[in-house]
């Protein structure tokens, strides 16, 4: 299973923490990490596999809608900052209708992602 990792500036450091908590189910040999460029840094930096697309204002967040399309990504984590303004919020709004349209599970902040992945963890 892929699964999108994206973070705001403002939460890059709660997803990192929320990777770091769920290390054992994010580090099965069935799931694999797709992430824009800052963020897969992050998650790198702290010892995560990651496939680094480019940074979301730069194009990121598009590269991950089109591998939903493609139903390559079947799983997205994006723990957005809603107190925030985003220069790439038309991006962003385009990956989340992308991930509704495709019926793909998006998450948009830590709890909704936690129980995404209990669900994974229960299919195990």
């Amino acid at each position: 299973m892929e699964i999108a990792i994206i973070a705001h500036d403002g939460k890059k450091a709660d997803l990192v923490q929320f990777l770091e908590k769920n290390k054992a189910v994010l580090q099965e040999e069935k799931i694999r990490l797709i992430a824009t460029g800052t963020t897969g840094g992050k998650a790198e930096n702290s010892g995560f596999k990651v496939i680094k697309m480019l940074s979301g204002p730069l194009g990121g967040d598009a590269q991950i809608a089109a591998r939903v399309a493609e139903g390559k990504t079947q799983m997205v984590f994006f723990f957005k900052d809603p107190l925030s303004s985003h220069a790439h919020e038309a991006d962003i709004n385009m990956l989340i209708r992308v991930c509704d349209v495709h019926n793909v599970p998006l998450a948009t902040n830590e709890a909704t992602a936690q129980l995404l992945l209990n669900a994974i963890a229960l299919q195990s």
